[in-house]
């Protein structure tokens, strides 16, 4: 087949029973997050560069690796989306709904990431994430929290999944931290790894996160942020910790938490799941509480998550297609006038229907059940002389006859 034909190399097509397992998971996540107060809100899937070095960091690994960056026809360079929260800050600002605070934005969509395709991580992967914006308060870190706990619970996945949460304190507490971490990592430059390396002067947090072999048995013993974190800041936390006692979450520290991306401060976490391997945060987040300042807004906190949809997709149990197909069966061609008059009757009333157009009763039938459909609706010269049909239910082989008129009552009441 020729390479054109397929598609690009970490992209994936979302097949119709594949669409529905996705569908179901962005529903139940949604649902979810609308019950704790977030408003659904949709940006562009591409803003101009600028956005995205600003709030992620030059250094940081998205943005000196991972974006899809391009100038288009007016020599504008642009981005396509690499995470989601960039967007709704800029959008918040752009918009002027800054004085609307707290502000609890929620959107989901696809995110393009330049990276090596493995299990659980794609070049165009999809979210759903939450952003509470104007809150310094560490309940609203337990409250964010508790909605990613809900959605993980409500796709029974929660039993799969662990809590690591950490504090990476305020920017005086992570510069004391750099310089200490700093300081120990190149007494140790020679056993680190090559990524590692280049990461000493331009990142080193990050390699708190590396998952070569020889790299962590050097953090197993790297000095950690908790020696950093001044006083105020442990208080933040520990409120934090006491906030997720009281609702039951449990939670794990992981002082080497430290998320890939710049704008972090005090609260971090991830709810990770061993069944995915070395990728596997599937829903992760953290407190940014001079993102809008360093985008060019007011000075506002915020704390949010973001979850991929296709990782969430590989731990959930396959759902059932649940349509409830309704196919309408004319015998002979010349019941064909009745059979379309009364499918879309029914489609008027949101009675999922389909039609057969061709082939003898048997295979109308067979091609009912190939598509899983519920009830075939068969009209035949008996059925249309008496202005009336056989409703037969495919799964358990009864049938009634029904009046064309009675027909959508019937079905609405059944389905």
């Amino acid at each position: 087949m020729n390479n054109k034909t397929q598609p690009v190399r970490g992209t994936h097509d979302h097949l119709p029973e594949e669409k529905i397992h996705y569908n179901y998971i962005l529903s139940t996540a949604l649902k979810v997050a609308k019950v704790y107060g977030y408003q659904y809100m949709e940006t562009p899937i591409f803003e101009f560069t600028e956005v995205f070095k600003k709030s992620l960091g030059n250094f940081s690994d998205i943005v000196s690796k991972e974006m899809y960056t391009f100038r288009d026809k007016s020599d504008e360079e642009v981005t396509l989306r690499p995470e989601g929260t960039a967007g709704i800050i800029r959008a918040i600002i752009s918009n002027g709904l800054t004085h609307q605070m707290p502000f609890k934005a929620l959107y989901s969509g696809p995110m393009f990431r330049y990276e090596r395709p493995q299990k659980g991580r794609l070049r165009q992967f999809h979210q759903i994430g939450i952003e509470l914006i104007g809150t310094l308060s560490p309940e609203a870190d337990v409250e964010v929290i508790a909605c990613g706990h809900r959605v993980l619970e409500k796709l029974k996945i929660d039993k799969y999944s662990k809590l690591e949460i950490n504090s990476l304190g305020n920017p005086d507490d992570r510069k004391k931290y750099k310089e200490v971490l700093l300081k120990y990592l190149k007494s140790h430059k020679n056993k680190l790894s090559i990524e590692s390396k280049k990461r000493l002067d331009t990142n080193p947090l990050r390699i708190l996160d590396s998952k070569d072999i020889g790299d962590i048995e050097i953090i197993e013993n790297s000095p950690k942020i908790d020696d950093c974190l001044e006083q105020n800041s442990k208080i933040i936390f520990d409120e934090v910790k006491k906030g997720l006692d009281s609702l039951n979450i449990k939670f794990v520290l992981n002082s080497n938490l430290v998320r890939g991306l710049d704008y972090y401060g005090h609260t971090t976490f991830e709810f990770t799941a061993d069944k995915l391997g070395s990728q596997n945060a599937i829903l992760a987040g953290g407190r940014y509480n001079n993102l809008m300042k360093d985008m060019g807004g007011p000075d506002l906190a915020g704390i949010g998550w973001a979850a991929g949809i296709e990782r969430l997709m590989i731990l959930t149990p396959l759902c059932k297609n649940e349509n409830k197909i309704v196919s309408v069966i004319p015998v002979e061609s010349k019941y064909n006038e009745i059979c379309f008059k009364l499918t879309e009757d029914l489609r008027k009333n949101f009675i999922n229907t389909d039609i057969s157009f061709s082939g003898n009763l048997k295979k109308r039938l067979s091609y009912a059940n190939k598509i899983k459909s519920k009830f075939a609706i068969i009209i035949g010269e008996e059925e249309a002389n008496k202005n009336a049909s056989i409703i037969k239910n495919l799964n358990t082989g009864e049938q009634i006859i029904v009046k064309y008129n009675e027909i959508s009552k019937y079905l609405i009441k059944t389905l």
